[in-house]
């Protein structure tokens, strides 16, 4: 795993050495993505330069340093990633007739795009990627990023640089780069709590699409162009489902399609396992990370590493279910007991990590458990991508006939009845129903979900961290992209398949993928996660929804899979999650912090945000008056990060 970096001047006069060294300079700003070596090369004629960070976890020795030219010479890459089919394209390019230096994945990629082009390559490959190619011949620069966005891709202008890097940290680094914030995507991360691809917080700053290819011949751009605008999709995940759907024969029974999903995972789950550095994985005792563990341990000699961490706080803590799981399957299991203060102190650094507002605050946990793996290994296998395929999100299961009973009143009366329900305060709600946990919560969720209109509003309120967000962002206006935008809509799916192919969408990418990238990649770790191979997607977006949700429980599939390696006792619990207690903290060891950062003053001078709504939910937080906190760390983390 490594950083990429790259910069293509159209600036008169500059000398080959300047921009050598502000390369160099962007490369140093990723030194945690890529401790073990380093490098530039420049087309000087062209005033390019492409840098490089190495993490090196196949082929360590220098053949797989870049950037790497290819053994014609006409292409020169930096890579960021794994392909995990490079044993079978280094055959079928052996027998027609290359030749190789090393054995890294590296040394195929540049092979294969001079055997078969870019356009096939990026077909033929299978894995997480980002990656900068450089055409001589055609003087064609060219940006790619894999199916999912495992792996970042930014690129924008710094005065009358095009600069390219796999954090917008390393383009911050040259000296031309402008901080202006993009309130249309300051309004769209008020809402997700996250900015979508293909924006940035930044203007003129844009994060290649999942599955996207940028192709860029030199003499057909300038300086400040939009050249977002001509970004292609090699591969386009509604014609993926779609074309999943129509293949769908039901011809077998159950317990065949059970087979051939284990046999697929475990294909996924074996080609991850390859690395000549120290491999592990993360536990958290989950149905879909305990899946994952299971299957290496059965194609592994030696017990499997894995790591889980733990909270003492009642209710937030999954150590001991991922211990007993881990005792089953027979793994070498770490555990790290986390004190408040202990995840407290990691937050001060999060905007760093980070490089633009996030406020997912498992974030928090992901960052510590990398931190506390990287002692022993440099990869690890991850659970991430599993509940946006089969049904894993209780929206996914919950709010279908929840929905389907809601709607049959009549408009008006959801709305009455929505008004009434909030205007009991969650704590009275909490006292009607002592026996059961945050009973006053979840009546507040249903109260949202009535005034909505159809299944699309149903949707954008659950996945809303402010409903309204451009009556917070001062100028907010919220731009078109593929989770709002109606030409990405798919017909012919249920409900349930349309919020699981909305979050596979923006969600997967936007939240889940750069959580696990920006965590690991901070402290030099690689994150590989099995599930997402086009081979699990579209095998499992082949099946009817029923194979996923049955009744009240998502990843029906999966569940049986693993029920053949785990007694279902042992992972058949009520899932506790991966986020901290943050809105107790908010009340607590936060209060000063948040306080200092809520202040109203200091954010009417700051100049993008409505202070007083924000003021008020934070009041209402502190007052005990329903729980804000998702809301309120939105903010909190924007703030801290505009300060740093």
């Amino acid at each position: 795993m490594c950083g990429i970096v790259g910069l293509f001047s159209f600036e008169k006069g500059i000398s080959v050495q300047e921009n050598k060294s502000r390369v160099t300079a962007m490369c140093d700003a990723l030194a945690h993505r890529g401790p073990d070596s380093a490098g530039v090369w420049q087309d000087e004629e062209k005033g390019l330069a492409l840098g490089h960070r190495r993490l090196a976890i196949l082929d360590l020795s220098p053949e797989g340093h870049q950037p790497m030219l290819s053994a014609s010479g006409r292409y020169v890459v930096s890579y960021n990633g794994e392909i995990y089919n490079y044993q079978d394209l280094e055959a079928d390019l052996r027998a027609q007739g290359h030749m190789f230096r090393g054995r890294s994945d590296t040394e195929i990629l540049l092979s294969a795009i001079d055997q078969y082009g870019l356009n096939q390559t990026c077909q033929k490959i299978n894995g997480m990627f980002a990656f900068i190619l450089w055409d001589r011949k055609e003087k064609v620069l060219h940006l790619v990023r894999d199916r999912f966005g495992k792996k970042p891709l930014y690129f924008g202008w710094a005065g009358k640089n095009l600069v390219m890097a796999s954090e917008l940290k390393a383009l911050t680094a040259h000296p031309d780069f402008e901080t202006e914030i993009n309130r249309e995507s300051l309004t769209l991360y008020m809402r997700y709590g996250y900015v979508p691809a293909p924006f940035s917080i930044y203007k003129n700053v844009w994060h290649l699409m999942p599955g996207g290819r940028l192709s860029l011949p030199v003499s057909a751009f300038k300086p400040g162009d939009d050249i977002n605008a001509k970004t292609q999709l090699y591969w386009h995940m509604p014609s993926v489902i779609r074309d999943a759907k129509d293949r769908f024969v039901i011809d077998k029974d159950e317990t065949e399609y059970i087979d051939e999903f284990e046999h697929i995972l475990t294909q996924c789950v074996g080609d991850r396992m390859m690395s000549d550095v120290p491999l592990g994985a993360f536990l958290s005792g989950g149905i879909d990370s305990s899946t994952i563990v299971a299957l290496m341990q059965k194609q592994s000699s030696q017990p499997v590493k894995t790591y889980a961490i733990g909270f003492n706080e009642k209710g937030f803590d999954e150590a001991q279910q991922a211990a007993d799981i881990a005792a089953h399957l027979g793994t070498e299991h770490h555990e790290l007991y986390v004190s408040a203060q202990e995840a407290l102190n990691v937050i001060p650094d999060l905007p760093v990590y980070y490089d633009e507002p996030f406020s997912d605050p498992s974030q928090i946990p992901t960052y510590l458990v990398s931190k506390f793996a990287r002692q022993d290994v440099t990869v690890a296998l991850s659970g991430d991508g599993g509940d946006e395929m089969l049904g894993g999100y209780n929206r996914h299961v919950v709010v279908p006939p929840v929905w389907q009973k809601a709607r049959m009143l009549p408009w008006p009366a959801r709305k009455t009845l929505s008004v009434l329900m909030q205007s009991v305060s969650v704590a009275h709600w909490d006292r009607i129903r002592s026996a059961q946990p945050q009973f006053g919560e979840r009546m507040h969720k249903l109260a949202g979900l009535l005034p909505q209109r159809n299944t699309k509003e149903v949707y954008r309120h659950l996945v809303s961290q402010w409903q309204r967000p451009e009556d917070i962002v001062i100028q907010g206006k919220e731009p078109r992209h593929p989770a709002n935008d109606p030409a990405w809509d798919l017909e012919g799916l249920s409900f349930a398949e349309t919020m699981m192919y909305k979050d596979a969408l923006s969600y997967l990418n936007g939240d889940i993928l750069t959580k696990l990238d920006r965590a690991t990649m901070a402290v030099s770790l690689e994150g590989r996660s099995p599930f997402l191979d086009k081979r699990v997607f579209e095998y499992v977006w082949a099946l009817p929804e029923h194979m996923k949700i049955r009744g009240k429980h998502g990843k029906w599939l999966l569940r049986q899979v693993l029920a053949r390696h785990v007694p279902t006792d042992m992972f058949e619990r009520p899932k506790q999650g991966f986020t901290p207690p943050i809105a107790a903290w908010l009340r607590g060891p936060l209060k000063e912090w948040a306080d200092a950062l809520l202040d109203q003053k200091a954010i009417e001078t700051d100049g993008f945000f409505k202070a007083l709504p924000i003021r008020r939910c934070w009041e209402a937080h502190c007052a005990g008056k329903g729980d804000h906190a998702l809301r309120l760390w939105t903010v909190l983390m924007f703030q801290a990060w505009y300060k740093k």
